[in-house]
């Protein structure tokens, strides 16, 4: 898992995506400004932290946000 501390801006408007509901690549390209494949690289680390988890090809949903802490 990331931490807090490991996210950057593009991190954390994908987050705040995830956190309203699956999003796609493409989609969240064309709400952040970023860049597709910037986005696909983004998404893809966190699906490598395990924050994320690719549902079907290209469909992406949230497991844990790293910004909220349980104590």
């Amino acid at each position: 898992m990331l931490d807090e501390e490991d996210l950057g801006p593009a991190d954390e408007a994908l987050l705040d995506m995830l956190r309203e509901g699956r999003v796609t690549a493409p989609y969240a390209a064309d709400k952040t400004g970023y860049s597709l494949q910037y986005v696909r690289d983004r998404l893809g680390r966190l699906v490598e932290h395990g924050n994320a988890r690719k549902v079907y090809e290209g469909l992406y949903e949230l497991i844990e946000d790293p910004r909220r802490k349980t104590s």
